[in-house]
């Protein structure tokens, strides 16, 4: 059995009267790509915000890596190795793919960057970013604007941002939202492959792109876990199927 890398427990989040996160507690294990799924409003992206760092729990807890990070703010979570996409595709639109890419580097490495600099000047940063736009398939866009990229690209694009932090576990808002069905096919692939070096908790509608990724899969309804198992343990499971998947019986 893999070890957990991530593990949260009883995590609640409270918006005045609205509950979005309620006891909510799941696993996901090292080298495991962990989907989150769940009707609009369930408080996925709520909890997401939480692990991340971007919103504080109100009560329970949050361990990575077997360190409590509950109250940790974003940055030292990034630095630890837990990184994050989001649902709005977020790059420096006039800046080119390798400039995006080696700008993420810099950040994480906390050398300097000088663009009127010959690439030679910074061959480390840039060899680096050069390597993460060929793993996510865009060697051929690397000297493009990040505004002149299709938006599968832009999507792949931010996934190569967050990877740049060099993230033990990379959480995923909806990576395919707004992708067509030939753009949808290539980041499913892209994220098979990164399964190889990186564990990934993904937030996903896309049921088809879910039961062929996941390794396993929890189901979030009014901010509650209801299940969590493998995909077919999730697609036979009698509440999922009635709160989620719409299937009755």
């Amino acid at each position: 059995m893999p070890e957990a890398l991530l593990e949260i427990r009883d995590l609640t989040k409270r918006f005045g009267g609205l509950t979005a996160t309620d006891r909510a507690s799941l696993t996901v294990l090292r080298s495991e790509i962990h989907a989150l799924i769940g009707p609009n409003g369930g408080g996925k992206t709520t909890l997401i915000h939480q692990i991340s760092g971007a919103l504080r729990p109100d009560a329970g807890t949050i361990r990575f890596a077997g360190i409590d990070v509950t109250r940790m703010p974003m940055h030292r979570r990034v630095r630890a190795g837990l990184a994050r996409s989001y649902q709005v595709t977020n790059i420096f639109a006039r800046c080119t793919v390798l400039e995006n890419v080696a700008l993420a580097v810099q950040a994480r490495s906390g050398s300097s960057l000088e663009f009127w600099k010959p690439l030679a000047a910074d061959d480390a940063i840039f060899g680096e970013a050069l390597a993460l736009i060929e793993a996510i398939g865009l060697s051929a866009k690397a000297d493009a604007p990040g505004a002149q990229l299709a938006h599968g690209e832009q999507r792949r694009l931010e996934v190569a941002l967050a990877l740049a932090t060099r993230p033990a576990l990379l959480l995923l808002d909806e990576p395919m939202a707004g992708l067509g069905p030939e753009e949808s096919e290539g980041m499913v692939e892209l994220l098979q492959r990164l399964k190889q070096s990186t564990t990934l908790l993904l937030v996903e509608h896309d049921m088809d792109a879910v039961f062929r990724l996941a390794d396993r899969i929890s189901t979030l309804v009014f901010g509650k876990v209801i299940a969590t198992g493998t995909p077919e343990e999730v697609r036979a499971h009698p509440e999922v199927r009635k709160a989620y998947l719409g299937i009755d019986g």
